[in-house]
């Protein structure tokens, strides 16, 4: 969603640290070109022109111009107030009411209210332990109703029962009634939307509002609508009143000006983000971790989260204790891949790394993309649990065989070999002797600077982060040096550079099993 904005304000804000010193001509100069930038991004021009005049007068004061790496302090600038545009802290959804707590879903037709009615239940469910209701008020679109029972039996969640001929309001009022008596913590109204706004829709929101009596009311907007979404935040708050905005489809290719805007205009937080269509890509809304991702300086602590959702505990313990015997065969490789595809593949993980968002364009340059993970994946498969254990007996007609079995050629089985090889070998250095390996001295190098101490040498156990130690983890990780492009503590001492990597010398890169290394330059 923000590629294009970060790749120009990257930059521009990369020719002003590149800089001894600085003039007010060079700042004035650098903010006429981020006011391009946000403007071509679809930023509002009230909110651009609120933006550059803070910056400018934060800028230009002597303290900045004659600091030691004033274009450092630039940066730090235009970084806070990017978070203060987007709302500074991330709010979520407020549930300290009595039971049932109302939550009602409002929004034009086709923003994803429905899915994201079922996505918000799932999360209420899964995370918080609430028993959760939902109710679709829609009875104009076709099929709207039966849509939101199938999400909810797709999502094991509780929806009220459908009576044909009810209006919205007297469904409304059965879902409290049938929440009250269910024992419900949660009931979440799900309303019908219109092709645009119009007097019968404020209307009918009113009539919902007055009878259901909402603790919280959510704008569902389009991200990909651009300066409209801030338009209808407007017209529904102003007639309704809402309480946040949930923000769909920010997966996808638009400029990301309404994620900056709307929260500036309406005053109203943004609480959660579509991020897929799956029921469990629904991400809450953190300020600070998306001006980090604009500004190119990752987001560790998001980084962390994935990883804490979707990497199996036990696997990675035992991942880990084979790693310590220098063992890495074709199972353990694949396993990689398969978690690296989970955490949001090849592009997903490197947008949240520090100083690696400007890698994933040479990295798709060099053929390597998620469609290579699985192809890789189809080669381990189509292998018989005898060759995954032991690669050496892959010989020509074995690799015939697979080449086959998964749609690929003998140039592509022979690549992975290779880069298993290559990996299999560092795993062999890193468990040598002496001070338990280069792993050991690694993770744990990685782990002090990053406030993780007493790791042992192994990955910690991500689920049992306390969350107030993970909200720290951003601003130690950036002191320790991780906020800087390719900066990688405790990485970077790996004598020769890391296999697969062609002397590039790219810091943790090489600690990521599964990663394949770019080609060297011909």
């Amino acid at each position: 969603m923000f590629e294009n904005l970060q790749d120009r304000l990257g930059s521009i804000l990369n020719g002003l640290t590149g800089r001894g010193a600085l003039t007010e001509a060079d700042v004035a100069a650098a903010l006429r070109e981020v006011r391009r930038a946000l403007l071509e991004a679809d930023v509002a021009l009230e909110v651009v022109r609120s933006f550059t005049d803070r910056v400018r007068e934060k800028a230009v004061g002597a303290a900045v111009l004659k600091s030691i790496k004033p274009g450092q302090m630039v940066v730090k600038i235009v970084h806070d107030e990017l978070v203060e545009m987007l709302g500074t802290e991330g709010v979520s959804i407020d549930l300290h009411a009595a039971a049932p707590v109302v939550i009602m879903m409002v929004g034009l037709q086709g923003s994803g209210k429905t899915t994201t009615t079922g996505k918000i239940a799932k999360r209420l469910t899964d995370r918080e332990k609430k028993k959760v209701l939902m109710a679709s008020l829609d009875t104009r679109r076709p099929a709207a109703q039966e849509q939101l029972r199938q999400l909810g039996v797709q999502t094991g969640v509780d929806t009220l029962p459908v009576i044909a001929g009810q209006s919205p309001t007297d469904i409304a009022a059965r879902a409290v009634q049938a929440a009250k008596l269910g024992g419900h913590d949660v009931v979440i109204l799900d309303t019908a939307g219109r092709t645009h706004i119009d007097e019968p829709l404020m209307l009918e929101m009113a009539d919902i509002k007055k009878k259901s009596n909402p603790h919280e009311i959510l704008l569902v907007a389009d991200s990909l609508t651009g300066q409209d979404a801030v338009n209808l935040a407007r017209n529904f708050d102003e007639r309704v009143g809402i309480t946040g905005l949930v923000l769909t489809r920010m997966d996808g290719d638009g400029r990301g000006g309404a994620a900056l805007s709307m929260r500036a205009v309406t005053g109203k937080p943004i609480k959660l983000i579509g991020i897929g269509e799956r029921m469990n890509e629904l991400d809450e809304f953190h300020p600070r971790r998306i001006a980090d991702r604009i500004l190119g300086m990752g987001d560790i602590v998001s980084l962390v989260e994935k990883a804490a959702e979707n990497i199996d505990a036990e696997k990675a313990r035992a991942m880990a204790e084979k790693m310590a015997k220098g063992k890495f065969d074709l199972n353990d490789l694949a396993d990689q891949l398969g978690q690296m595809k989970k955490m949001g593949g090849m592009g997903g993980i490197m947008g949240l790394m520090p100083g690696m968002a400007g890698m994933k364009d040479k990295m798709a340059s060099a053929g390597m993309n998620d469609k290579m993970f699985d192809r890789q994946i189809a080669i381990i498969s189509s292998m018989t649990r005898a060759e995954r254990a032991n690669p050496d007996i892959l010989k020509h007609s074995r690799k015939k065989r697979i080449a086959a079995g998964s749609g690929t050629d003998a140039a592509e089985i022979n690549k992975l070999l290779k880069m298993h090889r290559g990996m299999a070998d560092m795993m062999k250095a890193m468990s040598g002797k002496g001070k338990g390996g280069i792993m050991k001295q690694m993770m744990g190098g990685l782990a002090g600077k990053m406030g993780l101490g007493g790791m042992g040498g192994g990955m910690p156990d991500l689920s049992n982060i306390d969350p107030k130690q993970l909200e720290a983890l951003q601003k130690q990780a950036e002191a320790a040096g991780l906020g800087k492009p390719g900066a990688m503590p405790g990485l970077g001492s790996l004598p020769g550079g890391l296999p697969g990597l062609g002397g590039a010398k790219l810091p943790g890169l090489g600690g990521m099993p599964g990663l394949p290394g770019f080609p060297k330059k011909k």
